[in-house]
């Protein structure tokens, strides 16, 4: 068998540097090239002598653990404990579940022994390598920037109790750091007409109308006046009264888009 080093250096290289910027994407820190590069260096150099020294499994996996745990300390920048922990566990993990799947690759290109019984389990092509790490870390970064996005959208979720001609109507309200509308100097929450029809009825008198801007366009919308809103935030509650509400578009995942300027007061 022969092999290239310079090869496995360069695919090791590529491969500890891709999951160490996955890593650092995970723990919501910014990848930084002077940092990034020695450490998927020192990984590289490590794979390519890791072969060559004659250590039992224990002590193999051993070494494993230790320089996954050393490169997060070179690439995270700064002196906090929580990002190196949360970039540490995720290369890790990274690592462990794209050796599995290559593992899972290698198994597709055996070689049958001439002469006895079993398999040779042969070397698949470094394109293919690469090929699938880059597959596998552009579906794990979607995934990461998805979970934090639910996360987010779970944290700015609020119960909203909305009050307006003796019927009350229960709405999970999403806090937009983006919606900065007025009317007539207070804030303005957004609905849908749905919403409008559900908490006024046939009979909604509308305030007046106002210029509402989205990456849908710009419209002219109109504008009510809800009673009293109720905003739950954990254990505290918040009560206004007289809140504006206008027309746009909302979404199926809340029914109130709730005005910044409402929540810091």
């Amino acid at each position: 068998m022969v092999v290239y080093i310079e090869y496995a250096f360069l695919e090791n290289f590529m491969i500890d540097g891709a999951l160490l910027f996955l890593a650092l994407k995970c723990a919501r820190e910014r990848a930084k090239w002077y940092r990034l590069l020695p450490a998927a260096l020192l990984g590289a150099v490590e794979a390519i002598v890791y072969p060559l020294l004659p250590l039992p499994v224990w002590a193999g996996y051993l070494v494993k653990i230790l320089f996954g745990l050393l490169l997060p300390i070179i690439a995270v920048s700064g002196k906090k404990f929580t990002p190196y922990l949360v970039t540490a566990a995720a290369f890790l993990f990274f690592t462990f579940a794209l050796g599995g799947l290559l593992t899972a690759v290698y198994s597709f290109f055996k070689v049958s022994y001439r002469e006895g019984e079993g398999y040779l389990i042969g070397r698949a092509p470094a394109g293919l390598v690469l090929g699938g790490t880059l597959v596998f870390c552009i579906a794990a970064f979607l995934l990461v920037r998805r979970f934090y996005r639910f996360g987010r959208l779970k944290r700015n979720l609020l119960p909203c109790t909305l009050t307006a001609g003796g019927r009350d109507v229960h709405w999970q309200g999403f806090v937009d750091s983006g919606n900065m509308l007025t009317f007539r100097g207070k804030p303005v929450c957004v609905v849908s007409p749905a919403a409008i029809f559900a908490l006024f009825g046939r009979g909604a008198k509308e305030e007046g109308r106002m210029t509402v801007t989205t990456v849908n366009g710009t419209k002219n919308s109109p504008v009510f006046a809800c009673e009293k809103m109720c905003i739950t935030a954990g254990k505290k509650s918040l009560l206004r009264e007289g809140v504006y509400l206008t027309v746009g578009d909302v979404g199926s995942k809340y029914q109130l888009i709730l005005s910044s300027a409402l929540m810091e007061a």
